[in-house]
């Protein structure tokens, strides 16, 4: 890359912001939500109805497995709430990430939005990135390289063969993660909102749930709705960023590669759409955070576009390859503790 091109680069996110602009891609798409919202409410709504009606029947196996995939589509609406998507008004976009997050799903809005928000500011980037975060699993080589107890190291080497199936506990996590925050964080913003809401959907649950059911029946339909919603939660995330480009937390690129560099898009007509809530679309999404979703079609064509304008790699692939993408970095990270071998710190 030539030195022009490089004291340039600091002005070719505004070129695209232009053009996203006089597109009219960032104006809000107010019917449009207006029907989303109201489809997914009613689904959700006609689930709850189908498992009083159902009663204390083995049948409800399905019906758990079902608000399963609805809670995740009612959490992507929150997820538009808080990026913003929906109106121009903060309060009525915050309104419904409460709603759809601390009402219908039990998780904590607040508590996710402060985290996203630090995922989105730097994606990728060690030290910044929540998402990729020493936890279970290890996401970078110095994680790697820094697991000692034979539990750690284990988890480490089978990591790509573990991700599935620990994805079942991601709803519990998410859980167990907004109580803590709500309890602890006391000058949150909406935390007296978001706590009583928390607590009636808490209620409503569990209370609805063991008065219909027997005590078997409910667990057995609690371990699967929320495995199923933990599942598909993860599955829709997984393919933005696993295996993608993680930068050392000092490194200085510009938002236009930074966001670009580490985004991975999921390729599919409008099941795709429907299936991941757009975050099918994740580079666009992570330049344009408040974009509507209907939009972000639409701009993946400039998108796109721009980035071969200015020889920036943009990267997108079928659903299945994204997964196999993540688990390949996954297995790739785990390798060497495996083999015995030293650990091939990354650079960025």
């Amino acid at each position: 890359m030539s030195i022009t091109a490089v004291l340039n680069r600091g002005s070719d996110f505004a070129g695209l912001c232009r053009q996203i602009r006089e597109a009219n891609l960032l104006d809000r798409r107010r019917g449009n939500y207006a029907a989303r919202i109201l489809i997914t409410l009613g689904l959700f709504a006609a689930g709850w109805a189908a498992f009083v009606w159902v009663g204390n029947s083995w049948y409800q196996t399905i019906v758990a497995a079902v608000m399963g995939v609805l809670f995740t589509q009612v959490a992507f609406l929150g997820h538009d709430g808080g990026h913003q998507q929906v109106f121009r008004s903060k309060r009525a976009n915050d309104a419904i990430g409460v709603v759809a997050g601390d009402l219908l799903v039990g998780l904590s809005y607040g508590w996710w939005v402060d985290k996203h928000n630090r995922h989105h500011a730097k994606p990728n980037f060690e030290g910044h990135d929540p998402d990729i975060g020493d936890g279970v699993l290890a996401f970078t080589t110095e994680q790697v390289a820094a697991r000692t107890g034979a539990f750690g190291r284990f988890m480490a080497r089978h990591q790509a063969w573990l991700f599935f199936p620990l994805l079942t506990f991601e709803g519990l996590n998410l859980h167990v993660a907004s109580i803590r925050a709500l309890i602890t964080e006391r000058a949150r913003r909406y935390r007296r909102t978001e706590l009583a809401l928390f607590s009636v959907h808490t209620v409503a649950y569990f209370g609805g749930i063991f008065l219909v059911l027997s005590p078997i029946k409910a667990v057995a339909f609690i371990a699967i709705h929320q495995g199923v919603w933990g599942l598909y939660m993860g599955c829709s995330f997984a393919p933005n960023h696993k295996g993608m480009p993680t930068f050392p937390a000092k490194s200085d690129i510009d938002f236009l590669r930074r966001q670009v560099l580490t985004s991975r898009n999921v390729r599919g007509g409008w099941f795709t759409d429907v299936l991941l809530g757009g975050l099918n679309y994740q580079v666009e999404h992570h330049l344009f955070p408040n974009m509507p979703r209907p939009s972000l079609r639409k701009a993946q064509l400039l998108v796109r576009a721009y980035c071969q304008e200015h020889q920036i790699l943009y990267t997108e692939t079928g659903l299945f390859g994204s997964y196999a993408a993540a688990l390949r970095h996954l297995h790739d990270l785990g390798a060497p503790l495996r083999t015995g071998q030293p650990v091939a710190y990354e650079t960025g």
